[in-house]
């Protein structure tokens, strides 16, 4: 048995916060208690002035494995989540091949298995991720599949899309999707707006995520289906979906950190560390992603963690790969940004951040509660520390050498310590 003493316990499911103690066994949490008696303890964790919370959950994660695995693997992108506090990831079927077959995904559970945390994987919507053929949506959940996307590309064909959705409602799992017009966008990666203007760029404009997403919504109603709107970045599309969800859809939207973080002027500073699909847009957007995540419009936090190597982030801006990691510093930064300027609680950043993500894929998902899965990460939610290095095998991130607020000391997963500070 192990024993946690003396934390601020934060339970999403209940809405309760306390000081208390919790005994975990065979992968549960045995008992919850103000004062608990840890005797029988054999390991006892040290929890004064930290956060209890159930473990963070993140629905969109690159772990470039099978055919990347310079980029990151299945391993090392789960040792970064883990220093993150995650204790469950969601991967995306972008890797090489694309896993639109049940040997690939199968590839990716069993490799997952063998890290400490949970790593589960979508499967493609369509055949070589092509946005012409569906997959064998039914024979890929049986072989395991969370859910379907074709993240990173967005489905075109609406007919495709469609049926899509129709045998996603049927199945009863989540089409998460990536919303960027290409006919629109000149340059992925950049806002179109003076920034782009002044590099001389063409850029991608916010016309280009709000009119797919708009499109989206109004499948969502006509199928019924759950629809996640990926990494929702600007005004226009967090006002499409909350009239969706006014109209009674089951539309749900994750926002990044660095849409609630950044804006479009990073670029000027960080270079290819800022560019992202969808881009970082303006104040003004990035205000209303965070009104969105304020007023549940934006249901949940999820990194788009996506590494490169450093050779590839130091070619020239249009030639480089879209994408930043983000495992480690996605709970900081909701501190910082979110919970510290006083636009969340750190109850309601939890919730974001694991209750809703395991919610979207009907995870197991208790809170902290006797008999839940004892899947925990213990912060100090008022520590300062310098980014300077990451466990993930990339670096690409503009965020290094920031200073943040709230820094993760355990991470626990089925009971066992899978990150400790």
């Amino acid at each position: 048995m192990t024993g946690i003493r003396g934390g601020r316990i934060i339970d999403p499911v209940s809405g309760r916060e306390f000081t208390g103690d919790l005994i975990l066994e065979n992968g549960t949490i045995k008992a919850v208690g103000e004062k608990l008696n840890l005797e029988s303890c054999e390991e006892i964790l040290e929890a004064a002035g930290l956060v209890i919370a159930p473990g963070l959950v993140d629905v969109h994660v690159h772990f470039r494995d099978p055919g990347l695995t310079y980029k990151e693997d299945i391993l090392t992108g789960a040792q970064a989540a883990a220093a993150g506090g995650f204790t469950t990831v969601v991967c995306m079927a972008n890797t090489k091949p694309v896993i639109d077959n049940a040997e690939t995904l199968t590839y990716v559970l069993d490799k997952g298995k063998e890290t400490g945390i949970h790593v589960l994987s979508c499967a493609c919507v369509t055949k070589g991720m092509q946005g012409k053929e569906l997959v064998d949506m039914d024979g890929l959940r049986v072989a395991g599949a969370a859910g379907f996307t074709d993240d990173g590309i967005p489905i075109l064909d609406e007919e495709v899309l469609k049926a899509a959705l129709s045998k996603a409602e049927e199945l009863q799992v989540p089409v998460s999707l990536h919303e960027e017009d290409p006919k629109l966008i000149a340059n992925n990666g950049i806002n179109r707006g003076p920034v782009s203007e002044k590099l001389g760029i063409g850029g991608s404009p916010a016309e280009a995520e709000i009119t797919m997403v708009e499109r989206d919504c109004r499948l969502a109603e006509e199928t019924g289906a759950s629809v996640n709107i990926q990494h929702i970045s600007t005004a226009g599309a967090v006002e499409a979906v909350r009239a969706s969800k006014k109209r009674g859809s089951h539309v749900t939207a994750e926002a990044a950190p660095h849409h609630f973080t950044l804006t479009d002027e990073a670029v000027l500073t960080y270079g290819t560390l800022a560019k992202m699909n969808p881009p970082l847009r303006t104040e003004r957007d990035r205000q209303a992603v965070i009104e969105g995540l304020k007023d549940g419009t934006i249901d949940m936090i999820a990194t788009d963690h996506a590494p490169h190597s450093i050779d590839e982030k130091s070619k020239p801006l249009t030639e480089a790969p879209s994408g930043i990691i983000g495992l480690e510093t996605s709970l900081a930064l909701g501190i910082t940004e979110l919970v510290k300027p006083g636009h969340l609680t750190l109850l309601e950043l939890m919730r974001k951040m694991s209750q809703n993500p395991a919610a979207l894929y009907h995870l197991p998902y208790a809170g902290i509660t006797e008999g839940a899965p004892a899947d925990l990460v213990i912060f100090d939610a008022d520590e300062e520390w310098k980014v300077e290095s990451f466990r993930s095998k990339a670096v690409n991130s503009p965020f290094k050498g920031w200073t943040l607020t709230g820094r993760v000391h355990y991470t626990i997963c089925e009971g066992k310590v899978v990150y400790n500070l």
